[in-house]
């Protein structure tokens, strides 16, 4: 069987995301699930370490390698309009698994389990879902404080909504609270700070 599955995830760098905002500095959906990676990797490995979890960091990063493998059939949704209201997100979140299910299907049959819950967001492991999704909101939070350092008012309300998600994150995972007390003064200097 050939598959066209690769080359699906391969077209995620043509993904734009944050459509329709301005962006200073444009987005794809590669960079956005190579970093929900990283970060998933990073709350992975800081909840075994410090706060007794027993998950396996490799399979945190992998799910959020293809947390968004659906974008590669439908393109990025904006948020407010994903959420503007609980029928349309219903409705967003068939559409996506129809996607999801699509792309697994692409794959050849043998590797088809093997996948499923990675790519079938409905599949995944609850307590990897909740721990990629933390990771996802961490990355759009870093995305939204880099566009503010450089003016860009599309991202106040952003910056503020996912600053209060981050906040309910700490409340429920101290994984959490501990990553972005280790990390997020790191991720917002400048080069020069970095450097010092």
């Amino acid at each position: 069987m050939k598959s066209s599955f690769l080359a699906w995830i391969l077209r995620m760098n043509l993904i734009k995301r944050w459509s329709p905002m301005h962006l200073v500095k444009e987005e794809n959906v590669a960079e956005h699930s190579h970093q929900v990676a990283v970060i998933a990797h990073l709350l992975a490995t800081v909840k075994n370490v410090y706060c007794g979890g027993k998950l396996n960091p490799e399979t945190a990063a992998t799910i959020a390698l293809y947390h968004e493998v659906s974008e590669t059939k439908l393109q990025d949704i904006n948020h407010v309009t994903k959420y503007s209201s609980p029928a349309l997100t219903e409705e967003f979140k068939k559409i996506e698994e129809l996607a999801e299910v699509e792309c697994l299907k692409s794959l050849p049959e043998k590797l088809q389990p093997l996948f499923e819950e990675l790519l079938v967001q409905r599949k995944v492991d609850k307590e990897y879902k909740k721990l990629v999704k933390a990771a996802d909101v961490i990355t759009a939070y870093f995305k939204a404080c880099d566009e503010m350092k450089f003016q860009n008012p599309e991202f106040t309300t952003v910056k503020e909504r996912l600053g209060l998600k981050i906040e309910d994150y700490k409340n429920d995972m101290p994984e959490v609270e501990l990553f972005m007390e280790f990390f997020e003064q790191g991720c917002l200097a400048s080069l020069d700070e970095l450097s010092n």
